[in-house]
């Protein structure tokens, strides 16, 4: 069971080979025995998943049907995540059955609320490539939205960014810091998708790094030393919190104007007599390793990023180390820590403008992005793009020219299907490989993989929405 998500799992009869031809068939029989069995444990949603699926996902559509008529929602594993990676899209369409309930329930509550108020438009929300879908195409792949928050942080930096240079996002909150690199306008991506707790992925999504520190951080001190998070347990004292904050050391030293500043020093106090400082003394070193620990943090990032291929969104960097040159910085209390990091980290730091929302700002200006893969084998004759249930028989003479036809003709309907407009249609080829199959001193056919995406980036006016906002602070 080397393969088990959670306790409602189960191994079933049936296999397909690496060719997608059939070495064993399902037994219904078991399958509707596991169904009723789990329908009487509550279960509402369930995940189908078969080895080589995305070569022929026969098995895993006919498991789906005969679990159609006892489970809300099925999904299967070849729609989910196209790609080759067993164990991948095992933990991907598992997590995406498992957000499903949750997903729906808030997004249907979204929906009736702007209908009661009498808004009738389309919602899109970001996903965590840091690209957009409408709330129809997210019902069948909710997983894409973990980790979205990150991604619109990242968006919303784009626009401030220059070419030429490799650039350090923080996005600093009031629980969590989340960090991200930047490299020619480009935010870098996780190229094998995701990994949530011991989940590994086939989720595409931009590379991001979440830590337990930011503004409302609880602030303590142990065995001597300051500790700051991952704890919050409501705002700084400065606004009717009950425990000190980073936010309060800022307004013992006078940095932060708003709020009940009293509050805060009488907070700070016990601090400071602690490490035996003064108030200010104490203050500043609370606001000093709240930044030497993102700084660390996002070095660590950025030496990740360099043991491996680089990836962006737009290509593989070759050769060379990223270096950042430059920090951005949004979020609600970025502003007020951005001359702590400057000097402590020597680098240029600039706040983003409209810093407190420039994440929402970045989920708006994000367009809509999607991939689809296409399988050939001509030796048995057929093309197949799982994600899209679609195949066609195919002759010997087929090429990879020919998949790359289809996989921009389906990419394009999917991505309309999913909201895009029609001249934001940027597509690029991100897998293009073929093998041929020997036998004897012949070649037997031809063996090919083709994947087309749309660019994740930021919609045509995002410059003249970026001066606008830039002009207006």
């Amino acid at each position: 069971m080397a393969y088990r998500t959670n306790d409602h799992y189960a191994s079933v009869s049936g296999s397909i080979d690496h060719r997608g031809r059939e070495v064993q068939p399902v037994n219904e029989g078991e399958i509707r025995a596991i169904a009723e069995n789990w329908h009487r444990q509550g279960i509402r949603t369930a995940a189908v998943i078969a080895k080589f699926s995305v070569r022929n996902p026969s098995h895993e559509i006919t498991i789906q049907q005969i679990l159609g008529d006892t489970f809300e929602k099925v999904f299967v594993g070849h729609q989910v995540a196209g790609a080759l990676s067993f164990p991948r899209r095992i933990a991907t369409t598992y997590l995406n059955a498992a957000v499903y309930p949750v997903h729906k329930n808030f997004f249907e509550a979204v929906t009736r609320s702007l209908q009661q108020k009498g808004l009738e438009i389309t919602i899109f929300i970001l996903k965590a490539d840091g690209g957009t879908m409408k709330v129809d195409a997210s019902m069948e792949f909710p997983g894409q939205t973990i980790l979205s928050g990150p991604s619109a942080s990242i968006m919303g930096s784009v626009a401030f960014s220059f070419e030429d240079e490799a650039c350090l996002v923080l996005d600093i909150g009031g629980t969590t810091t989340d960090i991200a690199l930047l490299i020619n306008r480009s935010p870098t991506m996780a190229p094998l998708g995701i990994e949530i707790g011991p989940h590994k992925t086939l989720i595409r999504s931009l590379q991001t790094r979440s830590i337990g520190i930011g503004g409302d951080s609880v602030v303590k001190v142990v065995d001597g030393a300051v500790r700051i998070g991952p704890e919050r347990v409501g705002p700084a004292m400065a606004h009717g919190g009950t425990t000190p904050t980073p936010t309060d050391a800022l307004a013992v030293l006078g940095e932060k104007q708003t709020g009940d500043l009293k509050n805060s020093s009488t907070g700070f106090q016990p601090i400071a007599e602690q490490l035996d400082l003064s108030l200010e003394d104490a203050a500043r070193r609370v606001v000093e390793q709240t930044c030497q620990k993102i700084l660390e943090e996002a070095r660590q990032m950025v030496d990740r990023i360099n043991s491996k291929p680089v990836y962006t969104v737009h290509e593989l960097l070759e050769g060379g180390r990223i270096t950042p040159s430059k920090i951005l910085v949004l979020g609600s209390p970025a502003h007020r820590f951005a001359p702590h990091l400057e000097k402590l980290s020597e680098l240029p730091v600039g706040v983003v403008p409209r810093w407190k929302v420039a994440n929402a700002i970045g989920a708006a200006l994000a367009r809509t992005t999607c991939d689809v893969t296409v399988f050939a084998d001509t030796q048995l004759g057929i093309e197949t793009a799982p994600e899209e249930n679609f195949s066609q028989r195919i002759g010997k003479q087929y090429s990879r020219e020919d998949a790359i036809d289809s996989a921009q003709t389906l990419l394009r309907q999917r991505a309309l299907e999913m909201g895009a407009e029609e001249d934001e249609l940027e597509m690029e080829l991100v897998e293009n490989l073929q093998f041929n199959m020997v036998r004897g001193f012949y070649t037997a056919g031809k063996n090919i993989r083709v994947r087309a995406q749309i660019k994740p980036g930021l919609i045509n006016e995002y410059d003249t929405v970026a001066g606008l906002l830039a002009d207006a602070e």
